[in-house]
């Protein structure tokens, strides 16, 4: 009976230390978040109340929205679109070489593990829109430098989700595939990929919603797109007009994220 009470005492014990370690850990979080507001000026109230008329004024000259020159905008909407595709494809065939090669239990070996892993991280670590800027320079204006763009950053977050889709298999099958003599190739394409492709094609069509949004902010820059047109609105104070793109795009980004959760379902 005693030794019922005690184990019932240490399991008690255990949940509240797991019970003040989450709240710790709860309120570490959320003295980090107020921090930051702080920091970033948020909690600055005369500077917010004095940018009000400022907003008030840029809302005034938005509305209405000049829709005059929509028969310019149907082009550069159409790159932009080519640009989210182009890049999406150009990222998945990049990115799942690498992505095998970042993941523990397909890596040959640790010096290539983490080789992959830094270059994965290198990749994230460059904005897209630098990316941009930096292909614009090397290969001239146009919907080709945001292609690039797109791709190699999207590699670093694409190959890191796939690694980590593909470290989670079950172990069994990969087991099972290398007892009977399977090489590398054959336990990837037999035991690996039949796991992870509906989780590869999810990211796979998440980021490209995300890529038609990342294109059309990589036009400012001067890699095409329906960003171009934005920008010259911008530059000429045509916010009227400037408006009237953003709800063009709104609408695009509406039915690409339809699209995209028809095709999830659809692969399910």
């Amino acid at each position: 009976m005693s030794e019922a009470v005690s184990r019932h005492d240490a399991i008690l014990a255990d949940d509240r230390r797991a019970a003040l370690r989450h709240a710790g850990l709860v309120a570490l979080i959320v003295i980090a978040c107020i921090a930051s507001l702080w920091i970033t000026g948020f909690f600055d109230a005369q500077r917010l109340m004095e940018g009000l008329p400022a907003l008030g004024q840029l809302f005034n000259e938005m509305v209405p929205p000049d829709f005059s020159r929509w028969q310019h905008w149907v082009k550069p909407l159409i790159d932009t679109l080519a640009m989210s595709v182009a890049g999406t494809a150009l990222a998945v065939v990049i990115s799942l070489p690498l992505a095998l090669f970042a993941a523990p239990n397909t890596a040959p070996n640790a010096i290539v593990y983490q080789a992959a892993r830094i270059v994965l991280a290198a990749l994230r670590s460059v904005p897209e829109i630098i990316m941009g800027i930096i292909f614009v320079a090397a290969v001239g204006f146009g919907a080709l430098p945001g292609v690039l763009a797109l791709a190699l950053h999207s590699v670093g977050m694409v190959g890191k989700f796939y690694a980590e889709a593909i470290e989670h298999v079950d172990p069994r099958p990969l087991e099972a595939a290398r007892a009977a003599g399977a090489s590398p190739f054959q336990v990837v394409t037999h035991a690996v990929m039949p796991q992870v492709l509906p989780q590869l094609a999810d990211i796979t069509i998440y980021r490209w919603e995300y890529h038609f949004r990342a294109s059309a902010v990589l036009g400012i820059v001067g890699a095409g797109g329906i960003g171009f047109e934005l920008i010259a609105a911008l530059r000429i104070i045509r916010y009227d007009q400037v408006s009237a793109i953003l709800i063009t795009i709104l609408f695009c980004v509406i039915l690409v994220d339809g699209i995209g959760a028809r095709l999830r379902k659809a692969l399910k």
